[in-house]
């Protein structure tokens, strides 16, 4: 199969290196000079350092040559949620695509799904998505992860081009559900963050281990309550692109998102946590969105509530915490 990847950045690479060694498989970098110092050194030193490049993943910045290589099999388009929109309309006839991006987009609050169907209604469609660090998969470590669409077939591309020793690739006709549980796990991630930030200045008073469960729990539910508002099955957030994203993102040390809670915690003024971490953290940009989303169908998400207000700088996580802890006893359900 001919894949074309069209993003270089961690998790676009990544997903270049485990598809290269069965595949036909080009991996488009924006930046000239780095797809030329790839294709050189024959790694990524921007990103993935330590893992070195197979010598069949062609690296290229020409992105006409990169699109016509994907036409005849499996287009995917790894870049942050910011540029989907122009990937997305940049594609120069009507070939299947996939996305590697979790988030709402910026101002609009779309998700990628909706984006596609509004730039591409006549084109097949779909997201791969689920608990995934870029390096671990680079390096071949055992991952899962789940391709939805209600396109069969190009869930089954997927699949073809993904599925392996080191990498299980399950199917989902919930594009809602599963974009919905990318989105959320972003900004429940700077909670859990901000959380553990928290009790690790304050070891015996603060917050402990009861709350992180507490938090990660509760908004499952909450991101639960997003995707079944915008048509999606309970049951997808129990899996992979739900639970399994969240649990990894918001409690493993190598998430962007939970980093920049961790700073927030530690008294670091956003733009400076931002320029410290050197990548794009979705969370911090799906915020906003989400919860406008969330209002406007009327669905209660007090943890992506208080992100967004430590975010923007109204409160401080302290006093996010005691408003959350402070809201009146309800059912659980």
């Amino acid at each position: 199969m001919k894949i074309a990847v069209l993003g270089a950045g961690a998790w676009g690479t990544a997903l270049a290196i485990a598809a290269a060694p069965r595949h036909d498989t080009w991996l488009w970098a924006r930046d000239a000079a780095q797809a030329a110092a790839m294709a050189a050194g024959r790694a990524n030193r921007r990103y993935l350092d330590a893992v070195a490049l197979p010598e069949a993943l062609q690296v290229t910045a020409d992105l006409d040559a990169a699109l016509a290589h994907g036409a005849g099999g499996l287009t995917v388009i790894a870049t942050p949620m910011a540029a989907l929109r122009e990937r997305l309309a940049g594609l120069p006839d009507a070939r299947a695509v996939l996305w590697l991006c979790k988030g709402f987009e910026a101002g609009s609050g779309a998700l990628g799904h909706e984006l596609a169907r509004d730039l591409r209604p006549q084109s097949a469609a779909g997201v791969l998505s689920g608990p995934s660090f870029a390096i671990e998969v680079a390096r071949g470590q055992p991952t899962a992860l789940v391709a939805a669409s209600t396109d069969g077939a190009l869930v089954q591309a997927a699949v073809q081009a993904f599925h392996g020793p080191a990498l299980r690739v399950y199917t989902s006709d919930d594009i809602v559900g599963v974009e919905v549980g990318g989105a959320v796990k972003n900004v429940l991630a700077i909670a859990v963050g901000i959380l553990d930030g928290m009790a690790a200045r304050e070891p015996c008073s603060g917050p402990g281990l009861n709350a992180r469960a507490a938090l990660i729990t509760r908004g499952l539910a909450e991101m639960t309550r997003l995707g079944q508002a915008l048509g999606a099955r309970s049951e997808t957030f129990m899996g992979l692109s739900g639970l399994g994203d969240l649990v990894l993102t918001a409690t493993g040390d190598l998430s962007r998102n939970r980093r920049v809670g961790l700073l927030l915690a530690a008294g670091q003024p956003l733009p400076e946590v931002l320029a410290q971490l050197g990548h794009v953290a979705e969370g911090v940009y799906s915020a906003a969105t989400a919860l406008a989303r969330a209002r406007a169908l009327g669905v209660d998400m007090p943890i992506t509530e208080a992100v967004d207000a430590v975010l923007a700088g109204r409160i401080a996580p302290a006093g996010a915490l005691q408003r959350l802890m402070a809201r009146e006893a309800r059912a659980e359900s």
